[in-house]
């Protein structure tokens, strides 16, 4: 991977993180357009960790209170939301403690399976268009749910901010709500993951050079840093089904481009 390789990549990450349209599988994409070629997951950790801290610097009020709120060690809204956003974090952790190997696995496997990934979020979103309440807050049993479908969509194609919110949509959550819950929900998890990578020398054993690291997260975080408030204004204010639309079309184009690479 080239340096200016890196900072594409860094800058599709940040751009695609909000949407509900996969930035794994965008990432997967644009891989294969360029011809690059990694054996292993620490780009994608690094750049995602760039784009949790652009979440961290637009959502520093909402975090700050959540903490001084926590840290008055007794129960009140700010220790509730962060108990959900535990419960929530509880799917992700069984699969990244038990099933990580499955998932490098997965990103390995090609074209195909983040076209069906796409597709399957593009279904997810239509069905919360259809059937989305949007009556009520964020519930423990809502929080578990969108766990659950956030610990999905660490496959290829899955987007894990399109399969949280669809899926608190269908739980009956409000749009306000559910994405800045999905936004927050993801922190902990990431963070988490690029540190054990760091701690577990998995980073320095990358077929993927530190600059190239570094390049990417800079893009990532400046180019997350300036689309996270337009983007989570769209999915707040959006039909989802113009993204399932674009999530289709785009599960179109990874089954042409691997047809033409099969090809050549």
């Amino acid at each position: 991977m080239s340096s200016i390789e890196a900072i594409i990549l860094g800058l599709i990450q940040g751009l695609t993180e909000f949407l509900p349209v996969s930035s794994s599988g965008h990432l997967t994409i644009a891989k294969a357009l360029f011809g690059i070629e990694t054996s292993d997951l620490s780009f994608e950790i690094v750049v995602h960790a760039a784009t949790v801290l652009a979440t961290i610097v637009v959502f520093r009020k909402e975090i700050l209170d959540l903490l001084q709120g926590l840290f008055k060690f007794k129960m009140n809204e700010q220790t509730k939301y962060v108990l959900m956003i535990c419960v929530s974090m509880i799917p992700v952790f069984i699969v990244g403690m038990f099933f990580k190997d499955y998932v490098e696995a997965a990103f390995g496997s090609g074209l195909l399976v983040v076209g069906a990934g796409l597709v399957i979020t593009a279904s997810l979103l239509i069905l919360s268009d259809r059937i989305g309440k949007k009556s009520q807050g964020m519930t423990c049993k809502s929080a578990l749910w969108m766990g659950l479908a956030q610990a999905v969509a660490v496959m290829p194609g899955l987007s894990r901010s399109g399969s949280t919110i669809a899926t608190g949509l269908i739980c009956g959550v409000r749009k306000e709500e559910v994405a800045k819950f999905s936004f927050l929900m993801v922190l902990v998890p990431i963070l988490g993951e690029a540190f054990l990578d760091l701690v577990g020398g998995d980073a320095s054993a990358s077929s993927t050079g530190m600059l190239q690291l570094a390049l990417g997260f800079v893009a990532a975080f400046v180019s997350g840093l300036f689309a996270c408030k337009f983007m989570i204004a769209v999915v707040r204010k959006s039909k989802l089904k113009w993204f399932a639309l674009y999530c289709c079309a785009a599960a179109i184009a990874c089954v042409i481009i691997e047809m033409v690479n099969n090809a050549f």
